[in-house]
């Protein structure tokens, strides 16, 4: 059997969830109108008030250098500035501006609007738990965590 046709008939989970985020950020594109899709290592983790590079790091998975130059790519869209961190002057705080804000609450809305219609194809009850097991094994395969080694 190819190889292609047995990815097809039985996918890995590396295809699978290859397959569903490209879907998603399919979906996602018409309320990310100037970003691209590596953007959502920030915005989807932004708070209002603001995040240091460090913690979107952290939360997305991804490396500080990688952080450092999608701010750069979204400070440059007028998305996002960088402000002194109340906290620590010398930590600066990666800020959301109004138009930020506003990209934010549309991809918002639309990410509500993927998963009500996923939810809607296979039942409520199957999504959240398709959601409770993919969350369970996002957090087994953190990076260096002894238990996904």
């Amino acid at each position: 059997m190819r190889r292609s046709e047995q990815k097809r008939n039985n996918p890995d989970l590396g295809a699978l969830s290859a397959r569903l985020l490209f879907a998603v950020q399919r979906q996602l594109a018409g309320s990310h109108a100037q970003t691209k899709p590596r953007h959502g290592a920030v915005m989807a983790y932004l708070d209002e008030q603001g995040n240091r590079a460090t913690e979107l790091a952290e939360l997305s998975g991804q490396h500080k250098q990688v952080i450092g130059t999608l701010v750069d790519e979204l400070e440059a869209l007028g998305l996002v500035t960088r402000e002194p961190d109340p906290a620590d002057r010398r930590a600066k705080l990666v800020v959301p501006t109004a138009k930020g804000l506003t990209q934010m609450k549309a991809g918002d809305e639309a990410m509500a609007g993927v998963e009500r219609r996923l939810a809607e194809a296979i039942g409520q009850d199957e999504y959240q738990a398709f959601k409770r097991t993919l969350q369970r094994l996002a957090e087994l395969s953190v990076p260096g965590d002894s238990r996904s080694d």
